[in-house]
């Protein structure tokens, strides 16, 4: 499988592709990954700049991973939107299929995770696109767990602990695969912390799918 990831720090911070390659290929999945990441950026700056376009339309690439800038979509819900839509004609016109990135709320404003949710189910929704809801994950986890701890020191980013439970997610939401027993070291994380948050991934998403 080939993936083009569109985002920003959210997205390249403790190499997200690179740790959902690594639970990929324990499942026999050879994924080969792309990141067109600029710092801060918003999905009509990557519009406007050209390169993920550029990307996209050399073909080749299965699914487009889009991760909005992390405040947008509560801020200004219809801009969001409208470069959603954008980035899908874009994805459907080479053949791709699109699936969104739904980030968490930052660790001071826990109530914004409500509007980020809905935005981007929204949109998943109006494209017929996959849903990749790591910040309800997050949500549910931080719920239930004091450690490890997802956010990084700014609050903002996500810790190691935080990407790798986003890559779980991954795992489940676009590549239909369990992480839980995978023993791929990751440097930095005990296999202990790994276990915990494949399960947690495995056990929320499932009681999502389930509408609970």
């Amino acid at each position: 499988m080939r993936i083009l990831f569109v985002g920003n720090s959210f997205t390249s911070r403790n190499n997200l592709p690179g740790l959902l390659k690594g639970l990929a290929g324990a499942r026999g999945i050879d994924l080969e990954h792309k990141l067109i990441s600029a710092g801060g950026a918003s999905l009509r700056q990557h519009l406007n700049a050209g390169k993920a376009l550029d990307a996209l339309a050399s073909g080749g690439f299965d699914t487009v991973v889009l991760q909005e800038q992390s405040t947008l979509p509560i801020k200004s819900p219809d801009r969001f939107r409208d470069s959603a839509r954008d980035f899908g004609k874009a994805i459907a016109a080479a053949g791709a299929r699109t699936a969104f990135y739904e980030t968490w709320a930052r660790r001071n404003a826990p109530e914004t995770q409500r509007a980020l949710t809905e935005a981007y189910g929204g949109a998943a929704a109006e494209l017929g696109a996959t849903l990749v809801p790591v910040g309800t994950v997050w949500e549910r986890f931080l719920a239930q767990y004091d450690e490890p701890v997802l956010h990084d020191a700014d609050n903002s980013h996500p810790a190691l602990a935080g990407s790798y439970l986003a890559a779980c997610v991954f795992l489940i939401a676009l590549l239909n695969e369990d992480p839980v027993g995978i023993d791929v070291p990751v440097k930095g994380l005990t296999t202990d912390m790994a276990a915990l948050l494949q399960q947690a991934a495995w056990d929320i998403c499932s009681a999502l799918a389930a509408g609970e």
